[in-house]
């Protein structure tokens, strides 16, 4: 989120050499973005590391810049032994609230790798996916695999706001990615919520909309990606 200050903490493969020890050979690392928006989904991403191709400057996602997170995302990709992204849409979270909407999420990345994982760094959270997995608090800062999703997390869900600020561009979303900054706020009152605004989040209720969508979204939860 914008002007966030995260604790400082070294980001380092620790963990994942730890869980390797341990005999698991297939370490991902899980991790969200966008929970504190007020528009649309919030995105997951899943990565399996391969030791054996280090990439460099890996951090959590919100200390680097918008650059740095693009050219990460590229090197993830590449040299990653698996990795995946998922999401659950504005809908998904108004029926089941945002840390579920999360965690759905973060289970749908992981489901996606190939290969599948033996063992789960999550960052703070624990999934329900059947897999040995530890909860890291601000695990995106102390493990790179964490980051790692952390980055594809973040940069996938951007380049889905960007599209979107295409069909709505009186909101700004391109400036602000939904989150409830001054300029999303006003454009709020202005315009009042589209129907892919969170109406669970008590600014996208206060200004109103379409039977305040319908009682926080009565039709079925649709997919974005």
């Amino acid at each position: 989120m914008p002007g966030r200050k995260p604790p400082a903490f070294r980001c380092s493969g620790s963990l994942e050499r730890e869980a390797r020890e341990a005999g698991y050979s297939l370490v991902a690392g899980v991790d969200e973005a966008g929970r504190g928006c007020l528009f649309g989904p919030v995105f997951a991403a899943a990565v399996i590391l391969d030791p054996a191709k280090p990439i460099r400057g890996l951090n959590d996602s919100k200390l680097l810049s918008a650059e740095q997170r693009e050219e990460l995302a590229a090197a993830i990709r590449e040299r990653a032994v698996a990795c995946s992204v998922a999401a659950a849409d504005a809908y998904e979270i108004d029926r089941f609230n945002i840390l579920q909407a999360s965690r759905l999420a973060m289970q749908r990345a992981v489901e996606r790798l190939c290969p599948q994982p033996n063992f789960l760094l999550v960052d703070a959270v624990h999934l329900d996916v059947g897999l040995p997995q530890r909860a890291i608090l601000h695990g995106d800062a102390k493990s790179r695999a964490i980051a790692a999703a952390s980055i594809l997390a973040k940069t996938g869900r951007d380049a889905c706001i960007d599209k979107w600020d295409e069909v709505f561009p009186q909101y700004g979303l391109k400036h602000h990615k939904g989150y409830a900054t001054p300029q999303h706020r006003r454009a709020l009152r202005e315009f009042g919520p589209t129907s892919l605004h969170r109406f669970s989040y008590q600014p996208v209720r206060a200004c109103g909309g379409p039977l305040q969508a319908e009682l926080f979204r009565a039709t079925e939860p649709g997919a974005w990606i």
